[in-house]
């Protein structure tokens, strides 16, 4: 399937690539697992499988459990009989039950945790498909006292990429183009780049949350935009506190601009939370990267091809998972006309100390294509020089060392460097800058919206 039409109100489905998913796992799983679709908040996860649900099936239900019943839940209390559920499932949604031929959505599952313990039952009893959807950081706070079922496929939504954000736009050339570009070595051309550039500027403002790029797509509007991102913000505060109610993992979620920004070799949580370091964190750290809100980026100690195996669980830098939040995080306390991320993006007169935005879109944007995250940093015993390796991906037994420049470049000292020292285990290099193509001895230099090939 090519894929869902684009869209512009902010109820109507954007095209996603994730839908092809859904359809592989309906054709190859044939009812004998569940799929659960997990995500943050407001990523687009109820209106990817209402759409899924309606278009692949012949009928089909859908219990939103945020605004379900007493008596839809306590359905799930006693599966002694089944038939029973059923019947009232199909008299109180209106809907008839084909079997093998409909699908059951439970929506928000992470609010009824004993209609997911029955998934297990209900894949038993073949008749119909099931999809499940919930926000992560709710789905682990609400699964201690059930037993979660095995029969469970996950899938796991991000914010809208690059391409599907063009593809909201209504435009499905500028992907073709650069990918030909990417895989030729050859370059877009001076004003073809000055022009996606822009394009990519305005993906980084926006972001890929749905509403927000709703909004824009609606009002051409980026206050508007800011204040559908704000709202979404506000949102993960919520979920945060519900987690944590000292509010820890929401200063370590709200200090990541700042320490980005400092450009260090690490999140240095002493300096967000008194009297804590990294060691006393670890299960908030893994609460905000299984919350979808948040991606991690380990230092590997030994860099080579089990990356995995040699991170440093106290030693991370933190990302926002999607950019466009990153950018009303990083300007929270301040009115929308004090942001001056906005007004420098949008002439391309990004400062120097505001460049870890580019760092933050890479790693949104090497996550999307399923890439673990993880630096290295090293000193040079003969000069004594630190020097830092922004972000190192695993291919075919090696790893390719990545640089991120905010704009031109004269030079590439880390993975020069990095070169130097491992060059047995280095597949690639490459540098991410804002300038066209090029090679540069063996250091391949692309511009930062070819990022998405790597």
């Amino acid at each position: 399937m090519a894929g869902l039409p684009s869209a512009q109100p902010e109820s109507t489905m954007f095209e996603r690539k994730l839908y092809q998913k859904l359809l592989d796992w309906k054709n190859e799983s044939n009812g004998r697992t569940a799929l659960l679709l997990e995500g943050p908040r407001r990523v687009g996860k109820s209106t990817l499988v209402a759409e899924f649900a309606r278009r692949e099936y012949e009928t089909h239900i859908i219990i939103d459990f945020y605004t379900a019943s007493p008596e839809v839940r306590a359905l799930f209390d006693d599966l002694s009989d089944l038939n029973y559920i059923f019947l009232q499932l199909q008299f109180v949604y209106h809907a008839n039950l084909i079997r093998r031929r409909s699908c059951i959505v439970f929506d928000e599952v992470q609010l009824c945790p004993r209609a997911r313990q029955a998934i297990k039952a209900l894949v038993a009893d073949g008749r119909y498909d099931y999809i499940e959807t919930g926000s992560l950081i709710s789905i682990r706070k609400n699964v201690k006292d059930i037993l979660i079922p095995s029969e469970e496929k996950k899938l796991r939504m991000q914010p809208m990429d690059f391409e599907e954000f063009r593809w909201a736009l209504g435009d499905r050339c500028t992907t073709a183009l650069l990918r030909e570009c990417y895989q030729n070595h050859a370059p877009v051309g001076q004003a073809t780049l000055r022009k996606l550039m822009r394009d990519f500027r305005l993906y980084m403002l926006v972001g890929g949350m749905p509403q927000a790029v709703a909004r824009y797509i609606s009002a051409n509007n980026l206050h508007e935009v800011d204040d559908a991102k704000r709202d979404i913000l506000a949102l993960y505060r919520d979920d945060f506190y519900k987690i944590d109610s000292s509010g820890r993992l929401s200063a370590l979620f709200d200090a990541i601009p700042a320490q980005l920004m400092k450009n260090s070799s690490r999140y240095h949580v002493s300096g967000v939370l008194e009297n804590s370091r990294a060691g006393n964190v670890l299960e908030q750290i893994a609460e905000l990267r299984s919350s979808g809100t948040v991606l991690v980026a380990y230092h590997a100690n030994d860099p080579g091809p089990g990356l995995s195996q040699n991170k440093d669980l106290t030693k991370f830098k933190l990302f926002v998972a999607d950019t466009g939040l990153f950018v009303t995080l990083a300007f929270k306390d301040r009115d929308f006309t004090d942001n001056d991320l906005y007004s420098s993006m949008l002439n391309d007169k990004l400062h120097a100390n505001l460049g870890y935005v580019y760092e933050n879109v890479v790693a949104q944007t090497l996550a999307a294509g399923g890439h673990e995250l993880f630096y290295h940093t090293f000193m040079n015993e003969k000069s004594r020089h630190n020097y830092e390796v922004d972000f190192l991906v695993a291919e075919k037994n090696k790893v390719t060392a990545i640089e991120v420049k905010s704009s031109g470049y004269k030079n590439h000292p880390s993975i020069d460097a990095f070169y130097d020292k491992y060059q047995s285990r280095l597949l690639r290099q490459i540098l991410i800058h804002t300038k066209d193509s090029r090679k540069d001895g063996a250091v391949e230099c692309i511009p930062i919206i070819m990022a998405q090939f790597i």
